[in-house]
């Protein structure tokens, strides 16, 4: 099939399989003949025919275009999805999909946009021709300094700009640290419960991987040492373990550093929320107590600013310097500048310091009205064991283990709470709902939010 047809065949495709939709702007006739090398009469006969048959409307001077008014009943293939691919898909919607308690978001309402658009009309204003070329491997110097001054007076690390390596987000760094320091035989142990999407990443890149339970005082450091002694490599949230939010007690901290030390092990810590503490002073990272080097800091701006930034970065050890900068330059390529310019200056400036102490008091508040609802609609269902702060609560079941079809009916009612059960890797589990609170905006939201399942639920646990 040649000329008219084959391009009359590839758009009617397009729009049938619904990779064209109805008012999408199709290119016009003289850009897709040069794009095609083909003449001009041969696209506009193309664009004639699907014209007639109604998959195409002409706009005259604004373009052409698929008819708005086309009515499809697309057919999708029915495919067989593994139960772990279906709930990392389920994962995917309710982070990506607009409703109640969603995981993870930093509250949207209250960012500084203003602020922010003004920072970004003079980093493009102030842009240089020699910054047009590839960026450092290792980010924009101007924002390396900033994030070094800033996890120093607020994290408790002593670094400086050369240690800081900028990446575009938790997955990222910890691919990085792994392709530049382990081997296939190194055994890397991950906290159980622990983050969903880094659980599904480990599992795909790692061959040896294993699992030490958290409990109330955070991960269980005896069971790593009698059980995974020979580990090389211990992934870690130990301001709130991710999902449960508990703090890694002072004790075991010093036990985990004084283990790593005497293995010539490294900890790879994840603070990814470790900015919002409630109940007390803001605890300092592991990273600080680390006297012997071996904690390889991981942060993320996706948690205190926006996940659509892609900034994160890691703090390596002085040691491993030249080895990251050797590897990203390998197998990385650099982030963007812009953003870099953009985040440099909302840190230098003070805007960051500033945003990060409003939100802690407004995180708090959010907290507490979700607390008050649940209590007020579920007060026999559920119970919350307090922790020192987070973006979330676990809303642990009273009784039973149906968290699993307790969440598919609160999601129903566009409740984006997720079981806690799925994000264990071993068979010893608890049970519950994760909640998120940073973007409800008052205690009669939450409860007409939560009153929503309200019949289901208690057909389901009773009342």
């Amino acid at each position: 099939m040649t000329g008219y047809q084959a391009i009359y065949q590839r758009y009617k495709q397009q729009i049938l399989s619904g990779n064209l939709k109805p008012g999408e702007k199709v290119p016009a006739i003289r850009v897709l003949a040069a794009d095609l090398g083909v003449a001009k009469k041969t696209v506009e006969t193309a664009y004639n025919i699907l014209i007639g048959e109604g998959y195409l409307v002409s706009k005259g001077a604004r373009g052409t275009q698929v008819n708005p008014d086309l009515q499809l009943n697309i057919a999708r293939v029915a495919i067989s999805t593994p139960v772990e691919d279906s709930k990392l898909q389920q994962l995917i919607d309710l982070r990506d999909n607009p409703g109640f308690f969603r995981l993870g978001i930093p509250s949207l309402d209250e960012f500084p946009y203003k602020k922010w658009l003004l920072l970004s009309g003079k980093a493009i204003r102030a842009m240089r021709p020699e910054q047009m070329l590839t960026p450092p491997v290792m980010g924009h110097p101007p924002l390396r300094e900033a994030i070094a001054n800033y996890v120093n007076i607020s994290r408790g690390l002593n670094c400086n700009a050369s240690q800081i390596c900028i990446t575009s987000g938790y997955k990222h760094s910890i691919a990085l640290i792994l392709q530049a320091l382990a081997t296939r035989q190194d055994k890397v142990v991950f906290e159980d419960p622990g983050y969903f999407f880094g659980q599904k990443l480990l599992k795909r890149i790692v061959e040896n991987l294993h699992y030490v339970p958290v409990d109330r005082q955070g991960l269980n450091i005896g069971y790593l040492l009698q059980h995974h002694q020979d580990t090389r490599f211990v992934i870690t949230s130990p301001a709130h373990h991710s999902p449960l939010a508990v703090t890694l007690s002072l004790p075991r901290r010093q036990q985990l550093l004084d283990w790593a030390q005497n293995q010539r092990a490294w900890i790879i810590e994840d603070d990814y929320d470790g900015e919002f503490h409630y109940t007390k002073k803001v605890l300092p990272a592991l990273k600080s107590q680390d006297a012997a080097d071996r904690v390889i800091y991981v942060g993320t701006f996706s948690k205190t600013i926006m996940p659509a930034m892609r900034i994160s970065y890691i703090v390596l050890p002085k040691a491993l310097i030249n080895r990251f900068h050797e590897t990203a330059e390998i197998v990385e390529t650099s982030l963007p500048l812009l953003p870099q310019q953009i985040l440099s200056r909302f840190i230098a400036e003070g805007h960051f310091f500033k945003h990060l102490k409003k939100m802690r008091t407004l995180y708090q508040a959010r907290r507490q009205m979700v607390l008050n609802a649940l209590q007020q609609v579920y007060p026999t269902q559920f119970y919350v064991e307090l922790t020192d702060g987070g973006m979330h609560i676990v809303a642990f079941l009273t009784s039973g283990s149906q968290d699993e079809q307790l969440a598919e009916i609160w999601q129903q009612h566009r409740l984006l709470v997720f079981p806690l059960s799925v994000w264990y890797a071993g068979n010893s589990k608890r049970y519950g709902l994760v909640i998120g609170y940073t973007n409800i905006k008052s205690e009669q939201e939450a409860i007409d939010a939560l009153r929503l399942p309200y019949q289901q639920t208690i057909a389901l646990l009773g009342g």
